[in-house]
C-alpha cells in the first residue's frame, strides 16, 4: 500500500472524476465535502485511512446537523465515493464505511403535470409579454424563444443543462432530432414531435436574430454564441434564465410552486409510459444508465388508481347499505 496524505489522495479522486467527465457542480461540491470530513478527522487526530466506527458514527452525526437528509445523504455519497475511490487504487486498507449503516432517503414521486397543465403552461407564453413590458420585436422574439423552450423541454425530456447547452449544430428539424451531451458527457438524441418543431421553427426564423442582435460592446464584433436559446441581451440563456423564465410562466398559468424544467422532464417520461411506452425506450430517450432509475416513473396517478378500482372492483361503486 502506497503511503500517501489525505490532500494527495483527494487530488488523485478529484483528478477520477474530472477524467470521467464529471460536471464541474459536482466536483466543486465533491471537494468542499471531503474537505471539510477530512478536516475533521485532522482536527481529531484520525487516521483518514482507516478511522474507527465510534468516528465515522460521530460524525455522521454531526453531518445530519442542520442539513436536510437530501443534502445529508448527497455528503455521505461523495464520502463513501472517495473511500471506495482510495480503497481500489490500495491508497488505504478498505472502506471503513462499508460496515456503517447510514439512512436511508424516502422514495417519493417525481411532480407530474397533467397534460391540461402543459397546455396551461404553454397558453401562458402569450401572455407573458405583458408581464415583460417588453412590447413589439423583442416582445414577440421572447415569446417565441418561451414557447420553443417548453415544446423542447417537454418534448425531448431534457435536463435543464442540456436544454441550456443545445446548440443550433445538435438541431436537426427535418429528422425531428436534437443531439445533446448528459451526465457523463455521454450523447443521446432526443426526439421532437411536430409542435416542438413549429416552435422551434418559428423562434429561428422570427426571434433568433432579434434577440441575437441585441448584443453590444466588445460582444457584438465577435462571433455570435452558438447555443440556440438566448436572452434578450443576445447571450446565451443560462440555467438561472432557463429557471426564471419557466417560473414566470408557471405563475401566470396558475400552477402550484414547485413546477421546474425538471418537472417537464418528469412529465415527457410519465406521459410516455401511460400512452403505452416501453420502459427501455423511456430509458433510452431519458438517458438513463440504469433502468431502476427510469422505473421511478412506472407509478399510477392516484386518479387512474381510483378509475381502475372503480371499474374492476366488485364493491367499489355499491351503495352502502342503510340498514
Amino acid at each position: 500500500m502506497t503511503a500517501v496524505g489525505a490532500e494527495a489522495a483527494l487530488q488523485d479522486f478529484l483528478g477520477s472524476l474530472a477524467a470521467r467527465d464529471t460536471s464541474p457542480h459536482t466536483q466543486r461540491s465533491y471537494r468542499a465535502t471531503l474537505r471539510s470530513y477530512l478536516d475533521w478527522l485532522a482536527d481529531r487526530g484520525v487516521d483518514w485511512r482507516s478511522p474507527a466506527r465510534g468516528d465515522l458514527r460521530a460524525y455522521l452525526a454531526v453531518l445530519g446537523m442542520g442539513h436536510a437528509r437530501s443534502s445529508t445523504a448527497q455528503r455521505l455519497a461523495a464520502i463513501r465515493s472517495f473511500h471506495r475511490f482510495v480503497a481500489r487504487e490500495g491508497l488505504a486498507p478498505g472502506d471503513p464505511w462499508g460496515a456503517i449503516a447510514t439512512p436511508r432517503l424516502p422514495r417519493r414521486l417525481p411532480r407530474v403535470l397533467e397534460v391540461e397543465e402543459v397546455e396551461r403552461l404553454l397558453a401562458a407564453v402569450d401572455e407573458a409579454i405583458e408581464d415583460d413590458a417588453t412590447p413589439g420585436a423583442l416582445g414577440i422574439a421572447i415569446a417565441l424563444r418561451d414557447r420553443a423552450l417548453v415544446e423542447t423541454a417537454y418534448a425531448a425530456g431534457l435536463r435543464i443543462s442540456e436544454l441550456a447547452a443545445a446548440d443550433l449544430a445538435s438541431l436537426d428539424l427535418r429528422r425531428g432530432e436534437i443531439r445533446v451531451l448528459g451526465k457523463g458527457r455521454k450523447e443521446r438524441i432526443g426526439l421532437l414531435g411536430r409542435p416542438a418543431r413549429a416552435a422551434l421553427d418559428g423562434y429561428l426564423a422570427d426571434g433568433r436574430d432579434v434577440l441575437a442582435a441585441r448584443r453590444r460592446g466588445p460582444a457584438a464584433d465577435a462571433a455570435g454564441p452558438t447555443e440556440i436559446f438566448l436572452n434578450h441581451r443576445g447571450g446565451a440563456l443560462g440555467v438561472r434564465g432557463l429557471r426564471y423564465r419557466l417560473d414566470l410562466l408557471r405563475r401566470r398559468a396558475g400552477l402550484p410552486v414547485g413546477v421546474s424544467p425538471h418537472t417537464l422532464r418528469h412529465s415527457f417520461a410519465t406521459h410516455l409510459l401511460e400512452g403505452g411506452a416501453d420502459l427501455r425506450v423511456v430509458q433510452e430517450l431519458l438517458g438513463h444508465e440504469s433502468l431502476a432509475t427510469t422505473q421511478i416513473y412506472t407509478h399510477v396517478s392516484p386518479a387512474r388508481l381510483r378509475a381502475a378500482y372503480r371499474g374492476a372492483h366488485p364493491r367499489a361503486t355499491r351503495e352502502p347499505s342503510t340498514a
